[in-house]
Order: structure tokens, then sequence, then C-alpha cells
């Protein structure tokens, strides 16, 4: 469970962005650094878009009160659920709000504050999405929203786990970077519209510090990875849910952007049954 403990952040040196290998030590040590680092500008940033109790599945704006891929809202009270890669929370706190009981797991540090910040009454735990530090069948639900399957080596561990505290007949629903957009360049613009790398290269995209040591790594897996993720764990995949851009969202976020956004999909989101 997360407790209070001191936390500071230092200016450093621009990373050097690069494709390399980067294990799932070296990933979990990044990950972890780089959203204590930057949890504090990033909900700073994204918080009023997110909101603090809303479930949003990506920049689309896609909200789970619209799309209920995790099912009716009306029968999610009583529910068990893990949220995977919470940030602060803010699904957790709308699930919470529909009657469900969240537990919300990350694992950085510096965003659980942000959590305890807003508030919620249900449990936060900071863990690796790769070894989830729960009994088998422990929830009924579970849910990541651009949460900790980018950010592992291997995901496909990732996917063993939670069909293994799942109940059979659980959910499992996540969401990442739409597989595509790898080959392109992370940029909003007309610049981001040609295709600059190969969609097959897995390797991963590291930032590294002066001394080569990685400070942000992000894992790329194609649809087809995925799906056979997906499929060795154990679950079906019964949807694949590609947003398209609404028109009421004008704003840029990274690499994404209305005008990406209306000619190439953002976000994958796989809706997963452990039958």
């Amino acid at each position: 469970m997360i407790q209070d403990s001191p936390s500071d952040t230092v200016d450093e040196p621009e990373p050097e962005a690069v494709r390399r290998t980067a294990d799932a030590a070296e990933s979990s040590r990044a990950s972890r650094g780089w959203w204590d680092r930057n949890a504090d500008e990033y909900q700073a940033e994204h918080g009023a878009f997110l909101g603090d109790d809303r479930f949003v599945w990506g920049p689309e704006g896609l909200d789970e009160a619209d799309a209920a891929l995790l099912g009716p809202a009306r029968e999610l009270a009583g529910r068990s659920v893990l949220e995977i890669g919470c940030g602060a929370a803010q699904c957790s706190r709308w699930l919470a709000g529909q009657g469900a009981r969240p537990v919300a797991l990350d694992l950085s540090y510096r965003q659980l504050r942000h959590s305890r910040r807003i508030g919620g009454g249900f449990p936060l735990v900071q863990a690796d999405a790769g070894a989830l530090p729960f009994a088998d069948g422990s929830f009924d639900l579970a849910c990541s929203a651009y949460g900790g399957v980018p950010f592992v080596a291997d995901s496909a561990r990732v996917m063993r786990e939670v069909h293994r505290v799942l109940r059979p007949g659980g959910r499992w629903v996540f969401s990442v970077t739409h597989p595509i957009r790898w080959a392109f360049p992370d940029e909003p613009g007309p610049e981001g519209l040609t295709v600059s790398a190969s969609y097959f290269d897995r390797t991963p995209y590291v930032e590294q510090d002066e001394h080569g040591a990685a400070v942000y790594v992000e894992h790329h897996r194609t649809v087809g990875d995925r799906v056979r993720e997906i499929a060795a764990a154990g679950f079906r995949l019964v949807d694949l849910v590609e947003p398209q851009w609404p028109r009421w969202n004008t704003q840029e976020w990274g690499g994404w952007s209305p005008l990406r956004g209306a000619l190439l999909p953002g976000t994958a989101i796989f809706v997963c049954v452990r039958d």
C-alpha cells in the first residue's frame, strides 16, 4: 500500500532519444523514475481533461460512461475491479461512483500521491504490472487506460498476471497507443503524417541520459503481437475498439491531434474475457 515519504525533483539534461533493447529491470526502473519526476507536470497539464472522477480511455476522449466496455454501468455495483497503471486513479474514482470496489495500482509513488490528494477511499497499491501482488481470482474486472502495458518489456507476462488474478468470466480491457502510430513521427502536425519507420520494428523507444541509462522506455507491439499475447494468456478477444477523433475535441496531446485523428487511429482498446 502507498505510504508517505519525501519526494524531490531535480533538473536533468535533455535525454537522447534512441531505439535499442531495454530489459524488464531497466524498463521498470526507467518508468518508475520518469513518472515520479513528471507526475506533477502531467497532472497539471492533463488533469482538467481527465477530470477527478472520469473514466477516459485515451486522448480522443472516449468515456467509459458512454462506451461501457467493462459492461453496463448499472452492473458495476459491488464488483471488484483492478486498475493497472492508474496514475491519479481517475478511472477508479469513477468506478467507485458506480458502486464498484476498485483497487488502483501504479508503479509510481508520485502518481499515487496525486490520487491520495484528490481522495476516493479505495486502496492504492504501488507495484509492477508484471508482478501483481494479489491472490488468484481476486477480481471480477481489470482495466488499464494507457497504463502499464506499453511500458513493460514482457507485456505477455502482464496478460498472464491479469488472467491469474481475474475470476472466470471477468473482463480485461486495456488501451494503448495504436500500433500503427509507431510508423509515424510523434508529431501532431503535418510532419506527423508521413511514414518514417517500419511498423514491424519492435525495437523499444528509449530516452537515455548522458551515461546511457534509460530514463524513459516504451515498447512497441503490432496488432498481431497483442492478439497472440491475449490468446496465449487464456483470454478471448471480444472487441478491438479504435476510437475516431470527435469533433468536440480540439486539443493536441503529444502526437495526438484533430488533424492526425481524422486520418489515423491513435488508440487501440482491447476487450478481453477470461473464460
